[in-house]
């Protein structure tokens, strides 16, 4: 799929629990070696009692409809949210964000459920429905409060968080130029129904299953718009851990530099749907006039959405009611291992 120019970002808004736990806290109280510093992850954030993946979506919806006019609001006609820790199993996440938020009753409405890559496929969708115009304005969301068995590898590393956005055509803070999807049936992650926590497949996850979609879908989309690395002021691949995606970011020949505002892991962990989605937000929270931007999510399961954005020639005067919009929400509030373990299991 590829795009004219007629459908990007309007407005977008982000949320993070205020709990954080060091996963030196975490591997102290596992007795245990601290596999979050060996995947580049110091720290995660932790959902509170009362927060969960509706609750994060409303904060970070709501933080992207105040930044826009009123008859944005009015006319938001499509709402799909992206998350694999939806309140319900059989109950939409969606109803209730549309309610807390007094969206109107024209409303396509779906949850969505593939990983990590969830949020990124509520994006797509979204771009789809406005540039198709079956819907003036749509709002996309990957949010969730990522599960793990204590002791498990992934207790260092998933976090709890999430992110919006506004679609639309009119006067974009930031223009679609191309995305790209694909996927396979390699089933590196999953949950089966009755389970509180999901089960991995180790280093599987590595190759074949982030490596390798992740790479298919950036080559692919880069062979589609005849774009190189060096073409990118930015680059954005989903972050199960700091390691991940910057050995392959190095492998496909972009700098630290361009890695610079999308490694947020090492704070805050991986989280879920809402990573990739999150990453996008920090990366807009520094980004210039005119700036491009890959990015890559990745879900198990397996699949990877890719897109290419580019800022507005006049972005940097439409953004100023962003400034910092991420970086404020990073805090040391930090918990310990007995108090983590207290609130994940409410």
């Amino acid at each position: 799929m590829s795009t004219k120019n007629e459908v990007g970002i309007i407005s977008y808004g982000a949320y993070l629990p205020q709990l954080s736990i060091k996963t030196e806290t975490i591997a102290l109280a596992n007795n245990s070696t601290n596999l979050g510093i060996c995947l580049g992850v110091d720290s995660k954030t932790v959902p509170d009692a009362d927060e969960d993946t509706a609750t994060f979506s409303v904060q970070a919806a709501f933080q992207a409809i105040s930044r826009t006019k009123d008859s944005v609001k009015k006319n938001i006609q499509a709402l799909f949210v992206g998350s694999e820790s939806h309140p319900y199993l059989v109950k939409p996440t969606g109803t209730i964000v549309s309610a807390a938020l007094g969206l109107g009753q024209r409303l396509a409405m779906a949850d969505l459920q593939f990983a990590c890559k969830a949020g990124t496929q509520a994006l797509q969708i979204c771009l789809a429905y406005v540039k198709s115009g079956l819907a003036e304005y749509a709002l996309a969301i990957g949010a969730d409060t990522a599960q793990s068995c204590p002791g498990d590898a992934l207790e260092y590393t998933a976090g709890a968080g999430g992110a919006a956005f506004i679609v639309g055509t009119k006067d974009p803070l930031v223009t679609l130029l191309a995305t790209t999807s694909v996927a396979t049936d390699t089933p590196d992650f999953w949950r089966r129904p009755q389970q509180n926590y999901p089960q991995h497949a180790g280093r599987f996850s590595g190759n074949p299953a982030y490596f390798y979609h992740t790479s298919l879908a950036t080559r692919r989309l880069l062979d589609q718009t005849g774009l190189s690395p060096g073409d990118f002021n930015y680059c954005l691949f989903h972050t199960p851990n700091f390691k991940f995606p910057a050995s392959f970011a190095k492998e496909m020949g972009f700098t630290k530099k361009q890695m610079k505002y999308s490694l947020l892991v090492k704070k805050i962990g991986n989280l879920y749907a809402g990573s990739t989605l999150v990453g996008l937000v920090n990366i807009l929270d520094h980004a210039k006039n005119g700036d491009k931007i890959l990015m890559v999510s990745y879900g198990s399961g397996s699949g990877s959405d890719a897109f290419v954005w580019q800022c507005s020639s006049d972005f940097a005067q439409k953004k100023k009611l962003y400034q910092n919009l991420l970086s404020q929400q990073i805090n040391k509030n930090l918990i310990s291992y007995s108090q983590y373990q207290h609130l994940v299991k409410i």
